[in-house]
């Protein structure tokens, strides 16, 4: 079976038009809507849902369903979203495609990397998992943009052959004039939005190799208390929820795994100099990978 995840936001022909034009088996569909933004804009995004709805079903027979992703600048969600999406779709036997042509990019982002980081966790189903994209043949926004100047010179023309008392007209150009600008200047976005206390959104790199058994305890304890003075504190606090004796042998085996998580290694984990010692806590794609994991995590460290 096929499952495209499409995660929908103002386009519709990228999100359906390959697949009908290279006649595409499709046998199940993963609509996803942003929930954030203008009610226009959540509006217009869910029209669309709709309109996609339909027509994955009447055009290729695809079964459908819709979801809502509540903050669409939450990379970290929408992560979590898409890995434990793309693993449901795998466990059932499926094969997932996943477009991120459309959507904010934090979106598109985190699913094509949670895609990534699932394809390195399951080798087996590597084959399985794909993300793709599709170009455009031409963008409105300038079309729109010559529409709203010839609209101008038309009012202008009336104003001047025709002279007219009509305030609409006047402030009808204003509007249009303003808008205009703004496009000429800027292009089509304003301003840069502020999400939790930045104007920029990371995005983490997704991992290039699995991740072993004693490793994942190492992360878990990681994510469970968060950061520590240093790796032998980590090593003791481990010791004492597996229950087993601090030794020499222990810590190193800790420190070794430590080494194989940090940015020499998987990138999972964070070491940073302090006198002696190094402080040591997550990543921020070893948060999103405890986040993810948060079900598998043993019941000693749950």
């Amino acid at each position: 079976m096929q499952t495209h995840v499409v995660p929908v936001g103002f386009d519709y022909d990228r999100l359906i038009a390959p697949l009908v034009r290279d006649r595409v088996d499709v046998d199940r569909v993963v609509l996803l809507e942003g929930a954030v933004g203008s009610e226009t804009n959540v509006e217009y995004s869910q029209r669309l849902a709709e309109k996609l709805e339909a027509d994955f079903s009447n055009l290729l027979g695809a079964e459908t369903e819709r979801f809502v992703v509540e903050d669409v600048y939450d990379y970290d969600a929408a992560f979590e979203q898409a890995y434990s999406l793309i693993n449901a779709e795998l466990d059932s036997g499926g094969e997932v495609w996943v477009n991120v042509s459309a959507m904010p990019r934090t979106v598109s982002f985190a699913f094509a990397t949670a895609a990534h980081s699932v394809m390195v966790e399951r080798e087996a189903d590597r084959d399985r998992v794909h993300t793709y994209y599709t170009v455009p043949e031409k963008y409105l926004e300038t079309e729109l943009a010559e529409e709203l100047r010839a609209g101008v010179d038309l009012l202008e023309a009336l104003l001047t052959d025709e002279p007219v008392d009509d305030e609409r007209i006047r402030e009808r150009l204003r509007s249009v004039r303003s808008l205009l600008a703004e496009f000429d200047e800027r292009g089509t976005t304003i301003g840069a939005k502020e999400v939790d206390g930045s104007h920029v959104v990371e995005l983490p790199v997704a991992p290039f190799s699995n991740v072993k058994p004693f490793e994942e305890l190492v992360l878990f304890t990681l994510g469970e208390h968060g950061e520590f003075e240093s790796v032998s504190e980590l090593a003791g606090t481990l010791a004492e929820e597996l229950g087993e004796e601090y030794t020499d042998a222990f810590r190193s085996k800790v420190i070794y795994n430590v080494d194989r998580l940090g940015p020499g290694g998987k990138g999972y984990v964070e070491r940073e100099e302090h006198g002696n010692s190094y402080r040591t806590r997550l990543s921020r794609i070893g948060r999103l990978w405890v986040r993810a994991h948060a079900d598998a995590a043993p019941e000693e460290l749950a």
